[in-house]
């Protein structure tokens, strides 16, 4: 997995207004069939993890792992971000393949 262009990209998505960041936020997104691809950081806790991919799960939404935190807040211009929830069909397929 190349971080830069991961990174990259969603700071694209970012910049187009096409992504939401927080758990809570990330949630409501999902139970509203916007989101197309949760974003979860490898350091998320277990209760947070346990939450995000249960929700993803029974709503058919796919979720992916990156390394850290910190990766995920610098990607999007922020600060230290747990979820991120994509709402762009286009950028959640490439983040998909960029990420596996």
């Amino acid at each position: 997995m190349n971080s830069n262009q991961w990174m990259s990209l969603l700071g694209l998505a970012n910049r187009a207004r096409k992504i939401i960041s927080g758990e809570e936020l990330s949630v409501k997104e999902i139970r509203n069939g916007k989101a197309k691809l949760i974003l979860l950081s490898a350091d998320a806790s277990a209760n947070t993890t346990k939450k995000i991919t249960d929700k993803c799960n029974s709503y058919n939404v796919p979720c992916k792992m990156v390394p850290d935190r910190f990766q995920l807040g610098q990607a999007i211009g922020k600060d230290a971000r747990v979820v991120v929830a994509l709402l762009d069909e286009g950028f959640a397929k490439k983040l998909l393949t960029l990420l596996d």
